[in-house]
């Protein structure tokens, strides 16, 4: 149902079943799947591309200009994937010239105060607790969980599977499976309860163990790191997934063990 105090540009394109609440405004431009759910005083920007079955919750501004200086209004997007959900007040910029739009994937959960900004790309089934804010041109992989109240430093890349604990300061980038905690943020483990729930196996869990240890506890550099784990441990999709996003790292990635 489309309230009729509602304001839908014509130019807005909807799907089938697709309900849109009170006192809320839908902009030119925009892209609505069906059976999606906008609830009330909802603010849509042009840009904004909003998949299947989401439901966005009261106060929520979606493809909003970036709070970028450098922006100089050109034409770019938010996309949204299927099943998402969008609680309270979240606030989701659209891209600049950089990337040209932000990205949040599919059976995501962005819950109430939470901001990103512009060129972040967030995966798939990711969960990012209340208030969290995400800097500029982050990249957030698949099934990540961001703990509430933390901040995440522009261009800071968050591996799959990893888990933030809540009020950290994300300053390095944080690699594939690991749990992050303290101040400064650092290795707290390997999130063997979400992979375990996810249907990784023991072995395969003990495999990522393995790996960080020759990485965080060994005391070596990452360089000696990384060629100790290639010359000692088999070739899995799990070691070179974390191979490879610790040689992509630009930031440089979070600390070791720290007692």
């Amino acid at each position: 149902m489309i309230s009729s105090l509602a304001h839908i540009d014509p130019g807005a394109q909807l799907g089938k079943n697709v309900s849109v609440d009170p006192f809320t405004m839908i902009h030119d431009n925009v892209i609505i799947g069906e059976n999606t759910w906008i609830g009330p005083n909802v603010t849509i920007f042009p840009g904004a591309r909003i998949g299947k079955n989401c439901r966005i919750f009261p106060g929520a501004v979606i493809a909003g200009i970036p709070q970028d200086l450098k922006f100089q209004g050109e034409e770019s997007t938010v996309v949204i994937g299927d099943n998402t959900t969008i609680r309270e007040c979240v606030t989701i910029s659209r891209g600049t010239v950089d990337k040209q739009t932000t990205v949040i994937g599919s059976n995501c959960l962005l819950m109430a105060y939470v901001h990103v900004a512009h060129d972040c790309v967030i995966g798939s089934n990711v969960i990012i607790a209340n208030s969290v804010q995400i800097a500029g041109h982050v990249s957030i992989d698949d099934w990540a969980i961001v703990g509430g109240s933390s901040a995440i430093h522009q261009f800071v890349k968050v591996g799959m599977h990893s888990m933030i604990s809540g009020g950290s300061l994300v300053r390095k980038d944080v690699p594939p499976f690991t749990k992050a905690a303290r101040e400064p943020l650092s290795y707290a483990g390997v999130n063997s309860l979400g992979l375990r729930r996810r249907g990784f196996s023991s072995e395969t869990i003990a495999h990522i163990q393995e790996v960080y240890r020759y990485l965080f506890l060994n005391s070596l550099n990452n360089s000696k790191a990384l060629e100790e784990i290639e010359v000692n441990l088999p070739a899995t999709k799990e070691r070179d997934e974390i191979l490879n996003f610790i040689r992509s790292s630009e930031r440089g990635v979070m600390k070791g063990y720290i007692n």
